[in-house]
């Protein structure tokens, strides 16, 4: 065995630390720069969110696990959007072929919305919506059925994750070129402000980066720098920091190196509150404090003797606890093979149960704080990203970054050399490079049946018979002059998405005005 170790980002690994491998004393939770968490007593008074990701096929079918994972004891909910509806083509369209219902459930009115939400009250659960394209539609969408419900503004809680860079960076589900999705954005910034109070306008993603390969101070770095350029384009658009940055939010992933999670996470909290404070002068304390979701690391499951998959999201959602998560998703122990079945989504949500209720971690705010290993991890992490940010900004900032391909690039070859390490055997994945012999059980795969699209076609027709052709080409004709001028997109939108005109209809106007970025082209 080697006497070389390094953990999964190539930092190398003592055998033992001691109080000089740590800083002096950080404060205390709940005060700047908020390290050891954003809250004075953190799990205390209120355990993290409980927030389990689902949806699939029709708006009915996702109701259905919604339900079951709120009777199940689940606190928050968590929508994921099948592709068509990522990116703004209704579910009859020729585009959406093939894809309808597959990885997530399939929006294409205010109709399918109430369908979705129906008997979940909108007052007492919060709802984070993973949509990023298409987000200000979606976000009316929900806007529209909690008012249906009676929702005063104020009550309505939640995110929608609106963050288009890790896009172009790592995802692809992009529409429009850069300059009017960030109009997009910051529209919907504006829209909250004065709308929706409490409700998250952006959830800047490190995770899609993570699960392309990046190393832990890489996700910290581009997550940052993609928040800075969020920040600096709502300056530019007129609002105030501290009119929006308190509604900003994150979103990382976790994955299997215990530790340096942990340290992940402190680390960031501490250059997030740093960076508003010093380079952004914000005041408020609420701008200042990082607050995030995590999900476990979907690229650490196997298809491999699968049921190894509940140990590994155990240790990444305790490390997630450990380093301070506002909210949690687990994944399914069956996601390497497909779309988590309903025995899987209820193991999920009970491992977190588990954890909240049986461990006693929650009893103590930063149990981890004190440790030599965990606080000289935490500035090695901030030390690396810091040197990453600091090359991000010399060469012009994050949208440049990746304009150029250098985000893409660095991705990549984080992604490589861990895969190096895993094919050679230094890296060891149990079930995959080592301990095969044993025959996996069978696993229920969960298939979404073609069906789905069917009827979604046939939903829509119905829809379009009975809507006024009249009203919905006004409503349309009102959103081009918008996109053309410099109003607030959000007000035509709602206003035609209330009148059930469907999200590929809106789109196919913008993207008339704004055209489509295909990959390659300068942003």
């Amino acid at each position: 065995m080697t006497s070389d170790f390094r953990n999964d980002s190539g930092l190398p690994v003592k055998p033992v630390y001691s109080v000089e491998d740590r800083r002096a004393d950080e404060p205390l939770p709940g005060a700047f720069p908020y390290t050891r968490g954003i809250h004075k007593d953190m799990y205390r008074g209120r355990l993290w969110t409980m927030r389990q990701y689902a949806g699939f096929g029709t708006a009915a079918e996702s109701n259905k696990r919604y339900r079951f994972l709120l009777q199940q004891g689940q606190t928050g909910l968590s929508v994921a959007f099948d592709l068509p509806t990522q990116i703004g083509y209704d579910s009859d369209d020729p585009m959406a072929h093939g894809e309808v219902g597959k990885v997530g459930v399939a929006i294409d009115s205010l109709e399918d919305m109430e369908i979705l939400l129906r008997d979940i009250p909108l007052d007492e659960v919060s709802t984070s919506m993973t949509i990023n394209a298409t987000a200000a539609m979606l976000l009316l969408l929900y806007q529209l059925v909690a008012e249906k419900q009676g929702v005063p503004a104020a009550r309505i809680t939640g995110t929608v994750q609106n963050d288009i860079l890790k896009e172009y960076a790592a995802r692809g589900t992009y529409i429009f070129p850069p300059k009017p999705s960030m109009r997009l954005i910051t529209d919907l910034f504006s829209y909250c402000a004065e709308n929706l109070p409490n409700w998250n306008t952006i959830s800047v993603s490190g995770y899609h980066m993570r699960e392309a390969g990046s190393t832990a101070a890489e996700e910290v770095a581009l997550t940052l720098s993609h928040a800075i350029a969020y920040v600096e384009a709502a300056q530019a658009a007129g609002l105030a920091v501290d009119e929006f940055a308190p509604r900003v939010s994150f979103f990382f992933a976790c994955h299997m190196d215990f530790f340096e999670e942990v340290a992940k996470f402190r680390a960031a909290r501490r250059m997030w509150a740093r960076l508003m404070r010093d380079r952004f002068h914000a005041r408020d304390e609420r701008s200042q404090a990082l607050r995030f979701h995590t999900q476990t690391g979907g690229v650490t499951l196997t298809a491999q003797q699968p049921l190894n998959n509940v140990v590994r999201t155990t240790l990444e959602a305790m490390s997630a606890v450990l380093g301070g998560t506002q909210s949690l998703h687990t994944n399914g122990y069956d996601e390497a093979l497909g779309l988590p079945s309903q025995n899987a989504a209820e193991i999920a949500l009970r491992t977190q149960q588990v954890i909240g209720h049986e461990s006693a971690v929650p009893y103590v705010a930063d149990p981890l704080g004190g440790s030599y290993y965990v606080e000289n991890l935490t500035d090695r992490v901030e030390e690396e990203a810091l040197q990453i940010m600091a090359e991000i900004d010399e060469l012009g900032g994050a949208v440049a970054c990746i304009e150029s391909g250098w985000t893409q690039r660095r991705i990549a070859d984080s992604a490589y050399r861990l895969q190096r390490r895993i094919e050679s055997g230094n890296r060891v994945v149990v079930g995959v490079n080592r301990y095969t012999e044993t025959d996996s059980r069978p696993v229920e795969i969960m298939k979404i049946s073609p069906r789905h699209q069917v009827a979604q076609a046939r939903a829509l027709k119905k829809l379009r018979a009975r809507r006024s052709k009249s009203a919905v080409d006004g409503h349309l004709a009102r959103l081009e002059r918008a996109a053309r001028g410099s109003e607030n997109l959000m007000s035509p939108l709602k206003a035609a998405l209330a009148d059930y005109v469907t999200i590929g209809e809106c789109c196919r106007v913008l993207r008339e005005v704004f055209g489509e970025y295909h990959p390659g082209e300068a942003l």
